[in-house]
Formats: structure tokens, C-alpha cells, sequence
């Protein structure tokens, strides 16, 4: 009797314990679901996409600075790391591999270990850059907010523009702008192109169209059938026809004698062609700020739009990979690419 009473004991007072409120035994414990990873998008303005010779694109941005994008991960470079601004306009590369980016605190070269920023200090007329140009001759221009400059590779030094003629006639550098409006002011030059025959092209904001053939400079403007005098985007075509996006007037094409206004559903929105690109099949895509992206594919214009799986319509840089034909698009709001017939946002891991 005495070691059944032993036995009970423990049983006993386990039960005497769980009846005080306690728990008679400890739960299992759950361990937390691990989260799922986060993402963001690359920047909410991806303002121009560049592919480098090893194949890496270079994203740049409105207030995120440059990021680097090799397949794998994403590397942003800001002021903090040496760069000129914030904002990253336009890029392009040298022969010696070197970076050259526009941005809102100058020019600023990259060569892989660090960043040289060249401004006024350095001839540059003012350092809010909007466009960038290497010439066949090797010679750097910069269009700035205040007009255009070009780089003997020591300092920038201004290179004056022509302006239409005024209503009352007249022409030359200091004749007024045509009755265009400016966005900013029509010293600012949006866009620059060097087409197969050598000649620069300078689209301005609201002081029309100036080609430079090495001697002497034409301009063009609504007069000449342009169908603004805002030029954001100068693209010339396997044809040899210049394409000119407009800030207000929708699109015009320049065959080398006169200007057609057509494509009357990329500019019915009033939206402004930031960008211009002709594809491997001879396809050229329009990107606007509001109205989407438009594809002319031989005579059928074709709009992509959210159901397509471009969430934004405010397109600002277009750019299709050298090797695999892949297009991107940046616009603003974060980073796509075409799959097929369906456009992926493009997102990098959060934090």
C-alpha cells in the first residue's frame, strides 16, 4: 500500500498544479513563419537605360543616382560615392572603357574605381546637364540648361547656337525663338545626335531643330513643318530619316528635304516623346510622358498599355540589349522589360 501511495504521489500533485491555473505542461513552441522577401523598385524614375561594352546596364535615375546592373545584383552610386548628382540624365562610354555621365551637378567620369566631376569650374556653362554626345572625332558635347558645350579633353568651352528666325525675321545666335513655348528656357538643349553623315543635331527646348555639319549651322523650326519646337528626342532610323519627339507637338520625321506630322495618336494625348528607339526588326518604339509606349511595326501603331503589363504610362528611356533583343523601359514608376508580349516589372531585393 505504501509504494502504491508513492507512486500516485507525482501524478497527484501534477494535477494539483494544473488545477492552480498553471500549465501542467509547457506548449511546443511555433516558430515564426521566415518572411518572404521584400522588394523594391529599382527607382521610381529610371530617367535612361545604358548598356556597356561587358554588357552591364546602368540604370540612371531622378534623385537615386546611377545603378549597376549585371545580371545578378543591383549597385547604386550616388553623391555619396563620389558622383556629380543625383539625377542621371544621359551616359555613354569612351574607348577607354570610362563612364561619362549627365547629371544635375555636372559631368561626371567613371573608371571603375572612382568618379572625376567636371563643371563650371571646368568650363561647363552650367552643370545641370541634360544630354550627352560622342562625336566620331572623339570630341565630348554637354547640353546643359544653359546651352551646349564641347570638351577638348581638358575643358569644356560653349558652342553657341543658332536661333529660328523671329516673326519679324532675321536669324542667327541672338534672333528670338519662334512663338514655341519653352519648358524651362531655350538655351536648354533636351537632345543631341551625331547622324551617319557626321552632321550634330541639337534639339532644343522651344528654339527648334540646329544641325552643325562641321562648318556652318542650319536651324529648323515650326516654320520649316517641325511640329514643335520642343525637341526631347532625336533618333535616325536604318533609312537615313531623322525622328523627332516633341514636347507638345506629338512626332515629326525629317526625310532630309522636309518635315511630316504623323503618328497622330502618339501626340493626340498631348503627352511629351522623351524616347526614341528602332529595334533589331526595324520597329520603332515611342515613349511618352503620360500616353505610354507606342510601337510602329511597318504601317500599324500599336499602343501597350496596363493590360499588356506596363503598369505606368510615363515612359522615359527605352533601350534593347545588344545580344538577346530584350527590351527595357524605364519609366516613373520603377523598371520593366519585354517577355514575349508581356511587359515584367523589374523589381531589386528591399531592405
Amino acid at each position: 500500500m505504501e509504494a502504491l501511495i508513492r507512486l500516485w504521489l507525482p501524478a497527484i500533485a501534477l494535477l494539483a498544479w494544473s488545477c492552480s491555473g498553471s500549465p501542467a505542461l509547457e506548449p511546443p513552441r511555433v516558430e515564426p513563419a521566415p518572411a518572404q522577401p521584400s522588394t523594391l523598385q529599382v527607382s521610381q524614375y529610371i530617367r535612361r537605360i545604358f548598356q556597356d561594352r561587358r554588357g552591364r546596364l546602368w540604370f540612371g535615375t531622378t534623385g537615386d543616382g546611377v545603378c549597376r546592373y549585371d545580371g545578378r545584383e543591383f549597385v547604386f552610386f550616388t553623391r555619396k560615392d563620389g558622383l556629380g548628382g543625383d539625377t542621371v540624365r544621359a551616359m555613354l562610354e569612351d574607348d577607354a572603357g570610362n563612364l561619362w555621365l549627365a547629371t544635375d551637378g555636372g559631368v561626371s567620369r567613371y573608371d571603375e574605381t572612382s568618379f572625376t566631376n567636371l563643371d563650371e569650374k571646368d568650363g561647363l556653362v552650367d552643370r545641370d546637364v541634360w544630354s550627352l554626345l560622342r562625336d566620331r572625332h572623339g570630341t565630348l558635347w554637354a547640353g546643359t540648361k544653359a546651352g551646349v558645350c564641347r570638351y577638348d579633353g581638358k575643358a569644356f568651352a560653349r558652342f553657341p547656337l543658332s536661333r529660328p528666325p523671329s516673326p519679324a525675321g532675321g536669324s542667327g545666335p541672338h534672333a528670338s525663338a519662334s512663338a514655341t513655348h519653352s519648358r524651362f528656357t531655350p538655351e536648354l538643349v533636351w537632345s543631341l545626335l551625331e547622324d551617319r553623315a557626321g552632321n550634330l543635331w541639337f534639339g532644343t527646348d522651344g528654339a527648334g531643330l540646329v544641325k552643325y555639319d562641321g562648318r556652318a549651322q542650319a536651324v529648323y523650326s515650326t516654320r520649316d513643318g517641325l511640329a514643335s519646337d520642343n525637341i526631347c528626342s532625336i533618333l535616325q532610323d536604318h533609312d537615313g530619316n531623322l525622328w523627332l519627339g516633341t514636347w507638345d507637338g506629338g512626332i515629326s520625321r525629317f526625310d532630309g528635304r522636309s518635315f511630316s506630322t504623323s503618328l497622330a495618336e502618339v501626340g493626340a494625348a498631348g503627352a511629351p516623346v522623351w524616347s526614341l528607339l528602332e529595334d533589331h526588326a526595324g520597329r520603332i518604339w515611342f515613349g511618352t510622358a503620360g500616353a505610354g509606349l507606342f510601337r510602329l511595326d511597318g504601317g500599324t501603331l500599336r499602343r501597350s498599355t496596363a493590360a499588356d503589363g506596363l503598369e505606368s504610362q510615363q515612359v522615359q528611356s527605352l533601350l534593347e540589349e545588344r545580344d538577346t533583343h530584350r527590351l527595357w523601359v524605364g519609366t516613373s514608376g520603377g523598371l520593366y522589360r519585354l517577355d514575349g508580349e508581356r511587359f515584367a516589372n523589374v523589381t531589386r531585393p528591399g531592405r
